[in-house]
């Protein structure tokens, strides 16, 4: 498994060990505690913008925070690399890692299709936001992925109290008996079809749509089975229609 750690540029960032966050930290919240906070790409481009270089999620100020995603471009300089890392909930998100200058040994990229765990300080440089990666670890076993999901979803509603959709926005929180079944969306997509349906969107740019082949690399973590049973229920329910033939396809919705 490849693991690469940088040196710290001397901008702002906390130079004190972080401590991985857990039920127990989670439950009294202190906004002094520096947590690694778990998150989705769509909520870091979201964050409020502070005064002081800061970012904010519902008033709690971010500090180190992770993501897990896929690698889709590189590119190495002199004192740095630079990633594009997407998790399917938003655009690509742009990851920064300090090179070791001094280091006689050349610094390995993760190669784009690799699935990395990052952890870092958001930060926005040149008016794009872009996480400074303190860590990159690549990701062998993709349980890891659901993995990261399920702790962004505990740590958010214990921290917030809010409920989250498929991009990890929040949304309402019900009380009682819920409007939705478990697992389905409010706008009556279960969570695989809310991915399936936001690949598609991204795509619904082109006036061909995205083909079919190109749908399963984006979603290379879903089954053969799943992936087609939400296409259908998609198309069977005017979310999705073929183009130029049946196996392009584009969103009814822009």
């Amino acid at each position: 498994m490849w693991n690469q750690s940088c040196s710290q540029p001397s901008d702002g960032m906390p130079s004190h060990k972080a401590t991985v966050m857990d039920s127990s930290s989670l439950m009294l919240p202190q906004r002094t505690t520096l947590l690694i906070l778990p998150c989705t790409v769509s909520q870091l481009l979201s964050a409020s913008r502070g005064n002081d270089r800061t970012f904010t999620i519902c008033n709690w100020e971010l500090n180190q925070v992770s993501v897990v995603g896929v690698i889709r471009g590189s590119a190495p300089f002199v004192t740095n690399i630079q990633y594009s890392v997407d998790d399917m909930t938003g655009p690509p998100l742009n990851v920064k890692q300090w090179v070791n200058t001094e280091d006689c040994a050349p610094a390995r990229c993760a190669s784009p299709g690799t699935y990395v765990k990052v952890t870092g300080t958001l930060r926005s440089l040149d008016g794009q936001r872009s996480l400074l990666a303190m860590d990159i670890r690549c990701i062998k076993d993709l349980n890891e992925i659901t993995s990261h999901m399920l702790e962004v979803v505990r740590a958010h509603m214990q921290l917030f109290g809010k409920a989250f959709d498929v991009n990890m926005n929040t949304t309402v929180v019900s009380h009682g008996d819920s409007e939705h079944p478990k697992g389905v969306l409010p706008n009556g997509l279960s969570t695989i079809q809310g991915q399936v349906m936001h690949v598609i969107r991204r795509f619904s740019v082109s006036d061909i749509g995205i083909e079919f082949h190109e749908l399963q690399s984006q979603l290379n973590y879903l089954s053969m089975g799943d992936l087609r049973a939400s296409l259908t229920f998609l198309i069977n329910e005017g979310h999705v229609f073929s183009t130029i033939d049946e196996h392009h396809f584009k969103s009814t919705v822009h």
